[in-house]
């Protein structure tokens, strides 16, 4: 279904992270693998700070743009809206050195625990509405996934 949004408002251009939320097949992992060369690209170029700010910018126009978009089309959670997975990848990737394992482990951690919602991801998706519904379920996950990045240092 289309929203009601036009394909180039900002709100919808931001809620599915540049379109990227219209795959025809698992857009949450295509928006979290969407994130992930910025994110490295954030750490080499500025270090984990660039990337804590990065997370802070995506997460308030997340907020702002799921809300807008979600409430646009009616629906609690649109499968399209992929900026929370941004955010929560950003997140999950934030303790990660500029290495292809600490990446995959930061990938991979995050998209399980996206799906599977361990407390209280699973509570913030279930009883939050609107752009916080959408939002503070990923940012739980993303802090899940950055749990399991700095695990994987400590005992490399």
């Amino acid at each position: 279904m289309t929203a009601p949004l036009p394909l180039l408002h900002p709100a919808r251009i931001a809620a599915t992270f540049f379109w990227v939320g219209h795959a025809p097949v698992a857009p949450g992992t295509w928006g979290s693998l969407a994130a992930v060369p910025f994110a490295w690209a954030m750490l080499a170029f500025g270090g984990w700070k660039l990337l804590a700010g990065g997370v802070i910018v995506v997460t308030l126009i997340g907020f702002w743009s799921s809300g807008t978009y979600s409430k646009a089309l009616g629906w609690k959670d649109p499968g399209e809206v992929v900026i929370d997975e941004v955010a929560g990848q950003w997140l999950a990737l934030l303790p990660a050195a500029l290495d292809p394992v600490s990446f995959a482990i930061g990938f991979a951690a995050f998209r399980i625990f996206d799906i599977t919602k361990p407390f209280p991801a699973g509570w913030a998706d279930s009883k939050l509405d609107g752009a916080a519904g959408i939002m503070v379920d990923d940012l739980f996950a993303g802090v899940y996934a950055a749990l399991m990045v700095l695990a994987y240092q400590h005992f490399v």
